[in-house]
């Protein structure tokens, strides 16, 4: 799902738009399985019991397990649905929730510094944290982004805006970088 146009500048492109990496539903998604298996375990089991407690016992089975479902299932389906990150070329922006919506939007300018981190379970699932300094007091914290490493690069390049960074597969930059040490000849032909 994009990010809605209307809501940009004239000028801004949106960059990457992602929502928090599938990581994030593996327990809820077990919490589904496991409730359901047990519903249909007990639901077996309360067919067994009297007359008019079987239809006690399923109704009970049935309202707590479609309560936990949506506790611990659909609940957090639906805030990894709604969480936006996005990177402009104008702004960083980041959007979380359904009925109490919160979000941030810090500009390119406004950002000191970018960084990464993830354990050995965020690089198995290709995913990170990234912590990004800006002219606020406290570093902000976005967990579980997909392909942390290359937001962090993209981020860092629309901050520096240096033409010369800004690296594309199968392109050269359209003015030569100047020399470098004062026209030396670079070090692998000096001997020849």
């Amino acid at each position: 799902m994009a990010y809605p146009d209307d809501l940009l500048s004239e000028q801004e492109h949106v960059v990457v738009h992602s929502h928090p990496h599938f990581k994030m539903l593996i327990f809820p998604t077990l919490a589904f399985l496991v409730t359901l298996g047990a519903g249909i375990w007990l639901a077996i089991l309360a067919k067994d019991a009297g007359s008019p407690w079987n239809t006690v016992g399923l109704i009970a089975i049935g309202v707590v397990a479609l309560v936990l479902i949506v506790w611990l299932f659909l609940a957090p389906l639906v805030r990894w649905r709604t969480t936006h990150f996005i990177v402009t070329t104008d702004r960083l922006i980041a959007r979380e929730g359904v009925l109490r919506r919160t979000g941030i939007d810090i500009p390119m300018g406004r950002i000191n510094s970018v960084q990464f981190e993830h354990g050995l379970l965020d690089r198995v699932f290709g995913c990170g944290t990234l912590i990004i300094e800006s002219a606020s007091d406290e570093p902000l914290r976005f967990e579980d982004i997909p392909h942390v490493e290359k937001v962090h690069t993209v981020i860092y390049r629309e901050v520096n805006d240096n033409p010369y960074d800004d690296y594309r597969p199968g392109t050269q930059p359209t003015t030569p970088l100047p020399p470098q040490g004062g026209g030396r000849p670079p070090r692998g032909e000096r001997r020849r």
